[in-house]
């Protein structure tokens, strides 16, 4: 038998509502798993992806988390990782790194044997670069198998890659899919393989109302058993106001005041047909009881300074008509439409705009062309076009929201030096030197 922790999108250095206590529950999150993978003396602590929020991690976060590895190390628990849409560059990769020192195995195609079982990795990768897939394992020795993955596979919700082809096309017969993206616990069976998710370690966004944890995975007889275990992270308070006609600010600090609020994260969400709320008010009657973090969601807003009418029976066609209106470029409006209306979870927009631009750069450049130029282009046949692509039009610049996520090339590596340490020095000072030299 095999048995592994299964968890992923631990987000280190995640400075969540810029808070500095937000940033430390990630990584506290983090040592929480491994304790519980040396205590309950699994196989492996399996990590399937975004192990931190950003490509380009802290000091403090990239310390905290090689002290975790060197625990797993001296425990014998090996730590087998893939790279996801947060970590995900062109360049190398801080999970090569922590190979390079003993402390981590990248999985890839190759798999590796733990126990009984061979564990196969799979990075992220963006859609536009799918079709080039083979998913050609090497051939396993041992009677389990398992793919970690990193991606929204179906048959979860907002999906784009199809789990049943994979299966169908991948030359190994897999007992699980192990996955990392979609930040909700969730499993299924697919023609005799577990499909599941672990779910984020921390809560990455006010939507993820469901505890916290991860899963714990047995390879025995043939089969996978998945149970799940929770965590005991930051609580999160979250107060629903459905107010009544006439019901205003009172009402909700009411509502608000029927709670313990020390030291928790309060999300107030507003609706109904009562009067005007007054954030400020809230938040500080919340942080004066204790709360860390308060924020107000009032659903019944609408943007009051917007230069165009809008119909409150239905918004999002007096919303429609002003983007057509201002002759946004096809990209730009599909853009718009992942960041303003899709259902993607709030953690994973980042990666599905960026996906989408390179997708179009690569394939179809001249989707970044404006309306008005196109008509333009049109009406005067016979000139030449332009040589560079129209830009976005103005507050639809997607790189700088995008930073920290891109895609990666395999057999990229950091630095070549070795990783001994000279005589006398220490292992944290080593450590910062080496970081600092891979960044």
């Amino acid at each position: 038998m095999t048995r592994v922790i299964h968890t992923g999108d631990t987000h280190i250095g995640y400075r969540q509502y810029h808070s500095a206590e937000r940033r430390s529950d990630f990584l506290a999150a983090f040592q929480r798993v491994a304790a519980d993978a040396m205590e309950e003396d699994v196989d492996a602590l399996v990590h399937a992806g975004d192990l931190f929020h950003d490509r380009r991690p802290d000091i403090q976060d990239l310390l905290g988390t090689l002290d975790v590895l060197r625990d797993l190390d001296a425990a014998d628990v090996p730590f087998l990782a893939i790279v996801g849409n947060h970590e995900g560059t062109r360049e190398g990769q801080w999970l090569d790194l922590f190979s390079r020192m003993g402390l981590a195995t990248r999985l890839d195609s190759d798999g590796i044997e733990i126990g009984g079982t061979t564990f196969y990795g799979l990075d992220h990768v963006p859609v536009s670069q799918r079709d080039r897939l083979e998913y050609d394992f090497a051939p396993p020795e041992t009677e389990h198998t398992a793919l970690v993955a990193h991606g929204l596979f179906e048959p979860f919700p907002y999906a784009d890659w199809d789990t049943e082809e994979l299966l169908d096309s991948a030359s190994v017969e897999f007992d699980a899919m192990l996955l990392g993206d979609n930040h909700q616990p969730d499993r299924a069976e697919l023609g005799g393989t577990w499909v599941t998710y672990c779910g984020s370690t921390e809560r990455a966004s006010a939507a993820e109302r469901d505890d916290r944890g991860y899963n714990l995975v047995d390879f025995a007889e043939g089969e996978a058993h998945i149970s799940r275990r929770g965590l005991d992270t930051r609580e999160f308070v979250f107060v629903d106001a459905e107010l009544a006609e006439g019901e205003g600010t009172e009402r909700v600090l009411e509502r608000v005041g029927q709670y313990d609020l020390a030291d928790c994260v309060v999300i107030v969400t507003v609706e109904g047909e009562g009067g005007t709320v007054t954030p400020a008010e809230v938040e500080s009657f919340a942080r004066e009881r204790g709360a860390l973090i308060a924020r107000v969601n009032d659903k019944r807003e609408v943007e009051e300074s917007a230069s165009f009418d809008v119909s409150f029976s239905d918004p999002d066609t007096a919303v429609r008509a002003r983007l057509n209106e201002m002759g946004l470029s096809g990209a730009a409006s599909e853009i718009d439409e992942t960041v303003r209306a899709s259902k993607i979870a709030d953690s994973n927009v980042r990666g599905a705009v960026e996906e989408r631009v390179r997708s179009l750069i690569e394939e179809e450049p001249e989707a970044f062309e404006t309306a008005e130029a196109v008509e333009s282009e049109s009406a005067a046949e016979g000139t030449e076009t332009a040589e560079e692509p129209a830009h976005f039009e103005s507050g639809s610049d997607v790189s700088s929201e995008a930073d920290g996520v891109g895609t990666d090339e395999r057999n990229a590596v950091g630095p070549t030096e070795s990783t001994d340490r000279p005589n006398g020095a220490s292992a944290e000072s080593q450590d910062q030197s080496s970081m600092e030299e891979y960044l």
